[in-house]
C-alpha cells in the first residue's frame, strides 16, 4: 500500500521487485484491494498554483437555523471550488477545504456557500503548505 500511495502509476513488475512477489501475485493482490474498496481510485497530484488556483482556505460552516435538516453537504456538492467537506465536532458542523484564484473569488464563493446552504461561515486562509497528501508509511 505504501508503495502505491507514493506512486499510483508503479508497474506490477516494479511492485513485485520491491516486495519480493511475482508480478502475477502483485496484480492479484492489487485487484483484491480494489474489489474490497481499500483502493478506491488513482489520481494525479496537481500543482494548484500552475492551474490558477493558488489560494487555499478552510471554511467552517454552521447552520443559521439548527432546527433545519443537516443537509449542507448535499446543498454544496455542486460547488466545484470545494475540494473536501469534513463533518467535525465543535462549534461548527463542517469544515470545507476550498481552492480559488484570488481573494475576490473567495469572497464570491463565501456568498454562494452562505446562500446555498443557509449557513454562517468562518474562514481561515492558508499562507503556505509545508506538506499535504502525505503517503502512509509501512
Amino acid at each position: 500500500m505504501a508503495l502505491l500511495m507514493r506512486d499510483g502509476r508503479m508497474s506490477y513488475t516494479d511492485l513485485g521487485k520491491s516486495t519480493g512477489l511475482s508480478t502475477s501475485a502483485v496484480h492479484q493482490r492489487v485487484r483484491r484491494l480494489e474489489e474490497r474498496g481499500v483502493i478506491r481510485g488513482y489520481s494525479a497530484v496537481v500543482d494548484h498554483e500552475a492551474v490558477g488556483l493558488p489560494l487555499t482556505a478552510f471554511i467552517s460552516i454552521k447552520p443559521i437555523d439548527p432546527s433545519e435538516p443537516d443537509d449542507s453537504p448535499e446543498r454544496l456538492s455542486g460547488i466545484q471550488e470545494i475540494e473536501a467537506c469534513y463533518s467535525v465536532a465543535g462549534d461548527e458542523n463542517y469544515i470545507l477545504k476550498v481552492r480559488v484564484g484570488r481573494p475576490a473569488d473567495l469572497e464570491d464563493l463565501l456568498a454562494r456557500i452562505r446562500s446555498s446552504a443557509n449557513v454562517s461561515t468562518r474562514t481561515t486562509i492558508v499562507l503556505s503548505t509545508a506538506y499535504e497528501n502525505r503517503p502512509m508509511t509501512a
